[in-house]
């Protein structure tokens, strides 16, 4: 079933709320992590319940996505997102007021159920409206930059309501956005659904919900504490053992929440898996960057995040207005790889960051990043999507953006290791320090700071000049390894996407097996 969609100013609506819902969900994974000292002195949580405060949403987020996506191809996109709106919207306004860490822990795991509602939904609303694989290329990469978009804004919109309220304004921000966003998708956007969705497999919700949370917190709490903990250990075999039973059983199911069969395509596998790795190195630079900025040149919260604008800006550049023209002059393996290594470039040159502001240079370091990723992002969303029948574009949708989710959690546990660990090799702690510091200031920059507020004048500053000396050297491994990893997947997706067609021809409606892509462009 596909309500039509007239015009280019429809079409321009449809692709502005889709951006906006977009946005609006990934300023909420960033955007906590400001209010926490705030909201410590109000709640006073325990260091386990700060924790799961932080990471509860994106567990939810990335576990519920697959399904989310089925349930979506199943009972209309629109309808999906319009429940999603609302149950984000209330528990948005939940969070903003929980009045203690348990109730907030709640609130965060609805925030992300609502959120995993919303994000499959755009996509495959954009899938099923823009047909022309131009129109589709370019609305796919907009809103792939305008998503890597809200990792910078959320730092901005954060730091500027707490500068002036309580940590509950940055959730309660969420409530009127959402009413015009739901207004305008009641009316603007088409309903679109799988005529023949056949019923859904409640094992293989279980199974794809337990196995992701399983895999992205062992990842997650590997970050945290290391990877000797048997924890880690043990929720990584339950999440791959769950995953595994997941595969096995799409396999011999006529209606699988996902046809895992999609993976035989390179086209399919190629792009999920360069999307994977993209944001793999974005995050983990988010990451890094905000303490750079912070921490290291002593900026305010607002003005850090500010300082990413160029790069969200290139983003959005290079998804919407250079990937489609690129992909008809070189093909999209090409465009793919070429944007990968200039954002393996882009990362390179983060080395010439000190300790001392040379913005200008940072800039001219951003934009290739922002650009070569925009345009990686794009054609890989848009490969999937255009890979996958249109009656199961909420399936796809949801693998491109699990695929994503786990690629940013890798990200933030192999690069922050890489890059705590460089840290506490390269510190050369002051004498005179007391042995009880000793552990703070070695454990992070964020924790030699504040220990050295308590220290004398004169040991203080050592201490923050040895460890600010210490973390840069650190971003400079860490960028050098997010450049070499990027580098290699751009050589992989030259090989793995070197005979996708430019122009991928739509599915016909069914649910057969798919089949392979031609091997010619």
């Amino acid at each position: 079933m596909q309500t039509p969609v007239n015009g280019r100013l429809h079409k321009g609506l449809v692709l502005a709320i889709a951006c906006a819902a977009v946005v609006l969900l990934t300023v909420d994974l960033t955007v906590l992590h400001l209010a926490i000292p705030k909201l410590i002195s109000d709640l006073d949580p325990s260091a386990t319940q700060i924790l799961w405060i932080a990471d509860i949403y994106g567990f939810v987020l990335a576990g519920l996505l697959i399904t989310m996506g089925s349930v979506g191809d199943r009972i209309g996109r629109k309808k999906l997102l319009l429940i999603g709106t609302v149950g984000f919207a209330g528990a948005s306004l939940l969070t903003a007021y929980a009045p203690n860490a348990e109730i907030l822990i709640v609130a965060r795991v609805l925030l992300g159920a609502a959120g995993a509602t919303i994000m499959p939904s755009t996509l495959s609303i954009l899938r099923n409206v823009f047909t022309d694989p131009k129109e589709r290329t370019a609305a796919i990469g907009l809103w792939s930059g305008m998503s890597a978009s809200g990792f910078v804004l959320g730092p901005i919109i954060g730091g500027a309501l707490l500068n002036n309220f309580w940590w509950g304004s940055v959730f309660l921000i969420n409530i009127p956005i959402l009413l015009v966003l739901f207004i305008a998708a009641l009316l603007v956007l088409p309903e679109s659904r799988n005529p023949r969705p056949g019923r859904l497999d409640w094992p293989s919700v279980v199974l794809s919900t337990g196995g992701v949370i399983g895999l992205v917190y062992a990842v997650k709490e590997a970050a945290h504490g290391g990877v000797d903990q048997p924890k880690v250990w043990a929720t990584a075999l339950v999440g791959g053992a769950a995953l595994a039973v997941f595969v096995m059983r799409q396999t011999k199911l006529t209606h699988p929440l996902i046809d895992v069969r999609l993976f035989r395509r390179a086209a399919f596998s190629g792009a999920v898996c360069a999307n994977l790795f993209a944001m793999f190195a974005m995050v983990a630079q988010s990451l890094i960057f905000s303490q750079y900025f912070q921490l290291v040149l002593g900026w305010s919260p607002l003005k850090a995040g500010l300082a990413g604008l160029p790069g969200a800006a290139a983003s959005a550049v290079g998804g919407g207005a250079l990937a489609a023209p690129l992909i008809t002059a070189i093909g999209r393996g090409r465009t793919v790889g070429l944007g990968l290594g200039l954002g393996a470039v882009g990362l390179a040159l983060y080395t010439t960051a000190g300790m001392e502001s040379n913005y200008l240079m940072l800039v001219v370091a951003m934009v290739p990043v922002g650009v070569g990723f925009g345009m990686a992002f794009a054609v890989t969303g848009d490969t999937v999507l255009a890979t996958v029948p249109k009656e199961r574009a909420g399936s796809g949708a949801a693998i491109s953006e699990t695929a994503m989710e786990v690629g940013g959690a890798l990200g933030i546990a192999v690069l922050g290791s890489a890059l705590n660990s460089a840290y506490t090799a390269g510190l050369d702690v002051p004498e005179g320090v007391p042995a009880s510091a000793v552990p703070a200031i070695e454990d992070s920059i964020a924790a030699a700071m504040q220990v050295a507020a308590s220290l004398p004048a004169d040991l203080a500053a050592q201490v923050v000049e040895a460890s600010r000396h210490a973390f840069v050297d650190a971003f400079h491994l860490s960028a050098l390894v997010a450049a070499g990893v990027m580098g290699l997947v751009a050589v992989a997706s030259l090989v793995s996407l070197r005979n996708v067609p430019k122009v991928i021809e739509e599915e016909e409606p069914g649910d057969e097996p798919v089949e392979p892509l031609p091997t010619t462009r």
